[in-house]
C-alpha cells in the first residue's frame, strides 16, 4: 500500500498524522524567520476618504503575509499609516464647518476642494444633536477633530468587519512633530541638498532615481514625500530590520525617491521592500463593473462585503499573485459549486466535520494509532501533500508570496474530494474507521489553519 512515495518512508507517515494532531494549529510552524522584527504597512487609506477595491486586494495580502510570516517565525507588526498631518485635514474641518453652518440655516459655501460626501453631512448632524450651535462661532478645531475620529472609526470597524486588524495605527501628525524637521536637517547636514529656482532639492540622483526631486517648495511648503521620509526613518529607529510597504501601482517612481533618501540619512535602503498591486476589473453578468449601486461611486470594500461576503474577497484576492492584473468574477465568487475555489476548499472542510460527527454520534472518536494498515495510494498521496505544508509556509514567507498557499489549498481539497468520493469511512472494522479518521482529522487541521492564515473562515456545515 505504501509504494510510490518518494518522500516518505512508512513510519514517517504514522508519526506525521499523529504530530499533526498533537501540534494542531502549530503544526507547519517554523523557525525560519529567526525572530526578525518586520514592519508590514498596508491599506493606509487617507481617513476622509472610503476603502476602494485597491484597499481590499493589498489589505488581504497584507493581512495573509503578515499572518504567514509569523507562522514562520518572523516577529511582525501590521501597520496603518494615518494621513491627519497634511492639509485634507484641514479641507475635513472646513466642509464640516460649510455644513454644520448649513444645517443651522446659515448661509456657507461648501469649499470647491472641500469634501462633499453624504458622510460630511452626517458628521455635522451629529455635532449638532450633541452641542446645538455651540461651535458656531469658533469651531474648526472640534470640526477637525470630531470629524477625524469619526471617520477612522468607520474606516477601522469596515477593515474589522473585513477579518483586518492592525497593531499599531501610526499618526502622521506625530511625525511634525519633531522627526519631520530633524530628518530635514540631516539631508541637509549629510550634503544632499541645493537651491534651485528658490526651492529646496534633494540629490536623489546620486542614488537610485533618474533625476533630483523638490524637498521643499519655493512657498516653504515640504513635498508630499518629506513626511513619508522621515516615517521611514521613525519605522527604523524603533528597531525594525525589514520594512514592507503593500502600494498601489502609481508608486513606481516613488520608490526610487524613498530608497534614495533612506540612504541619505545613513538607513540600509535594501531593508526596504515595496510590494505593489495591480489593478483589479470587476465582473459581473460578463460585464464589467465599476460604480457602486449603492454609493454611486467607484466599487469599494463595503460594497463587496455586501455583494458577495468577506470569504470569496479574501480567498479570491489571496489567490492571485499581486503584482498581477486581475479580474474579479462576481457571479463566480457567488457560486456554490466545485467551480468556486473559495466553495470547494471550504466544503471540503465541511465534509471532514461531517464524517467526524457522524463518528462521533455513533460512538466512535478516533484515537492514536501506532501502526496503520488500510491507508490506500489516496492516502499515501494525502499525507505526502501534508508533509509538504512547512515548506510552503517558508516559501510563502520568504518569498512574500502568500497566493502559494491557495494552491497548496486548492490542491490538499482536491485530493481529499477524491480520496472522499472512493472511500467508506465508516465501516464495520473498528481498526480501519479509526485510522481512516485519524487521517482525515489530520487533513481538517491543516486545511483549518491555511484557511485562517488568508482570513477565510472553515465552517463545519454548509
Amino acid at each position: 500500500m505504501f509504494n510510490n512515495r518518494p518522500e516518505l518512508e512508512k513510519d514517517d507517515f504514522y508519526s506525521l498524522i499523529n504530530t499533526i494532531i498533537a501540534k494542531g494549529r502549530d503544526y507547519g510552524n517554523t523557525t525560519i524567520g529567526n525572530g526578525q522584527k518586520v514592519n508590514i504597512e498596508f491599506v493606509s487609506a487617507n481617513p476622509t476618504g472610503y476603502l476602494h477595491i485597491g484597499h481590499a486586494r493589498g489589505g488581504a495580502y497584507g493581512d495573509a503575509l503578515a499572518n504567514i510570516m509569523i507562522k514562520s517565525g518572523f516577529n511582525v507588526h501590521k501597520e496603518f499609516y494615518v494621513n491627519d498631518g497634511g492639509n485634507q485635514i484641514n479641507k475635513l474641518g472646513k466642509s464640516i464647518e460649510a455644513r454644520y453652518l448649513e444645517l443651522l440655516g446659515e448661509e456657507n459655501v461648501l469649499p470647491e476642494d472641500g469634501y462633499h460626501g453624504k458622510e460630511i453631512i452626517q458628521v455635522a448632524q451629529n455635532i449638532i444633536d450633541a452641542s446645538g450651535d455651540a461651535y458656531k462661532e469658533d469651531g474648526f478645531e472640534h470640526f477637525k477633530e470630531y470629524g477625524l475620529e469619526f471617520l477612522l472609526d468607520r474606516l477601522k470597524g469596515h477593515l474589522v468587519e473585513y477579518r483586518i486588524e492592525f497593531d499599531e495605527w501610526f499618526r502622521e501628525r506625530t511625525i511634525y512633530q519633531g522627526d519631520l524637521q530633524e530628518t530635514v536637517k540631516q539631508i541637509k547636514d549629510n550634503g544632499f541638498t541645493y537651491e534651485s529656482e528658490g526651492a529646496t532639492w534633494f540629490k536623489t540622483s546620486e542614488f537610485f532615481d533618474e533625476k533630483d526631486r523638490v524637498m521643499i517648495k519655493s512657498d516653504g511648503g515640504y513635498t508630499y514625500i518629506v513626511p513619508d521620509i522621515a516615517y521611514h526613518k521613525n519605522k527604523f529607529e524603533r528597531g525594525y530590520e525589514v520594512l514592507i510597504d503593500v502600494l498601489g501601482a502609481d508608486h513606481h517612481g516613488y520608490m526610487d525617491r524613498l530608497r534614495s533618501a533612506m540612504e541619505m540619512i545613513g538607513k540600509d535602503s535594501t531593508k526596504l521592500e515595496f510590494q505593489i498591486l495591480q489593478m483589479v476589473r470587476v465582473y459581473q453578468d460578463g460585464k464589467e463593473v465599476k460604480m457602486s449601486k449603492r454609493s454611486g461611486k467607484a466599487i469599494g470594500l463595503k460594497d463587496l462585503i455586501e455583494e458577495v461576503g468577506v470569504d470569496p474577497i479574501r480567498y479570491f484576492f489571496a489567490a492571485r499573485a499581486l503584482s498581477s492584473q486581475m479580474d474579479l468574477d462576481l457571479d463566480l465568487a457567488l457560486r456554490k459549486s466545485n467551480e468556486n475555489p473559495v466553495y470547494y476548499a471550504q466544503y471540503a472542510h465541511a465534509r471532514i466535520c461531517s464524517v467526524l460527527r457522524l463518528g462521533k454520534e455513533q460512538g466512535i472518536e478516533p484515537t492514536k494509532v501506532e501502526v496503520y494498515d488500510y491507508l490506500n495510494e489516496k492516502a499515501s498521496g494525502l499525507l505526502t501533500l501534508l508533509s509538504t505544508y512547512p515548506r510552503v509556509i517558508d516559501e510563502c514567507a520568504t518569498k512574500r508570496i502568500p497566493h502559494k498557499l491557495t494552491n497548496f489549498i486548492q490542491e490538499l481539497s482536491s485530493e481529499f474530494h477524491s480520496y472522499y468520493n472512493a472511500e467508506k469511512f465508516l465501516t464495520e472494522n473498528k481498526t480501519e474507521t479509526n485510522e481512516k479518521l485519524r487521517l482525515i482529522k489530520a487533513i481538517k487541521i491543516v486545511l483549518n489553519d491555511a484557511l485562517k492564515l488568508i482570513g477565510v473562515s472553515a465552517p463545519e456545515k454548509m
